[in-house]
């Protein structure tokens, strides 16, 4: 999950274990106490140098493709002559488009899609405006949750709701915390004290604010446009399927770390979960999580690559999104935050 108040703006597959129930982190064995193997030995020197390389060609593609399906979904969903299923079926895809257009910020807030620093951070921001986050201020904030990845207190990420009931459950699924959050969030940026927020400083804060400006006007101006031309287009186009797409987005992001070690320990603290190339697509390889986590320097086209080299040694790989929400509904109290801040892994 991604989106607290004070966010800135959350190959061959070798074989998968079903993954203990988030009760079994709560209280650790010796075993899993264990210290984890140093980061350096999980991965080859010589193959992490292949790995890290950066790339071009996989980004443009995977950026092509995704505002593509964007475009194609929304014009399928505006032909007015066209039977109703195929349309809503037009408004499902360019939703999900929308709402994964997260996952292509997440990447190229890390500079690695691109090689150029100028390129990832053009797309990052094309891709927030689309998927309503603020790329400048979520680049901070993505940083602050890398460095203190699932440790109570520390990462912003677990400022947001945690579901500990099936009402809850189904409050974040829908994305009601997401959208109150964003809303939030965007005040602040444009409005509010920043100098709390630990993972902005005062040097950057202006920049921050001036792109949040920035993109609110872009959304004020296609308001108006909608609103002089009668058009709905920001109703009908942006918001609508936005809300559609939104549920997918939040069932994926939800397994990235629950029920995971509150640890320090990136090969327990993270899910990788196994599952279809589509999904796979939209999210730029993000269910490759762990493997994301434990080597963020690797680009996304190059994570499955790593998964064979790490797979061995990450405790929650999961065969699929069903199976971990399944384990997760079957002990929701299980996700609350524990009481003394990080915890053995």
């Amino acid at each position: 999950m991604v989106s607290s108040p004070t966010e800135a703006g959350r190959g061959q597959l070798v074989g998968w274990r079903r993954t203990p129930l988030p009760s079994v982190d709560a209280t650790p064995s010796a075993a899993a106490a264990a210290p984890a193997p140093p980061r350096a030995s999980l991965i080859p020197r010589a193959e992490l140098a292949t790995l890290n390389q950066l790339r071009d060609g996989p980004a443009w593609i995977r950026l092509a493709s995704h505002l593509l399906t964007i475009a194609a979904g929304g014009m399928a969903w505006g032909q007015q002559s066209w039977p109703l299923p195929l349309r809503l079926a037009g408004l499902v895809v360019c939703g999900l488009g929308l709402a994964t257009s997260f996952a292509g910020l997440h990447e190229c807030s890390h500079r690695t899609a691109f090689r150029t620093r100028a390129l990832n951070d053009g797309a990052a921001w094309l891709l927030g405006l689309l998927s309503f986050y603020n790329a400048t201020a979520y680049r901070r904030y993505h940083q602050w949750h890398h460095r203190y990845t699932h440790q109570p207190g520390l990462d912003p990420e677990l400022d947001d709701p945690v579901p500990t009931s099936t009402a809850a459950y189904l409050l974040e699924i829908s994305g009601w915390h997401w959208w109150s959050g964003k809303l939030a969030s965007f005040a602040r940026l444009l409005w509010g004290d920043l100098s709390a927020v630990p993972y902005l400083n005062a040097e950057v804060i202006p920049a921050v604010r001036r792109s949040a400006w920035l993109q609110v006007g872009v959304y004020l101006a296609l308001a108006v446009i909608s609103l002089v031309g009668g058009s709905g287009f920001l109703l009908w186009f942006w918001l609508l399927p936005l809300a559609v797409g939104q549920p997918f987005l939040r069932f994926v992001l939800l397994a990235e770390h629950s029920g995971c070690s509150f640890s320090t320990d990136g090969t327990t603290n993270t899910r990788t979960t196994l599952t279809l190339w589509p999904v796979r697509w939209l999210m730029w390889n993000m269910p490759f999580h762990a493997e994301h986590h434990l080597y963020a320097s690797i680009p996304f086209h190059a994570l499955p690559a790593a998964h064979a080299h790490l797979a061995p040694h990450l405790r929650h790989i999961d065969p699929g999104y069903l199976a971990v929400h399944r384990q997760l509904l079957a002990n929701l109290p299980a996700l609350a935050l524990p009481a003394n801040g990080p915890q053995p892994a």
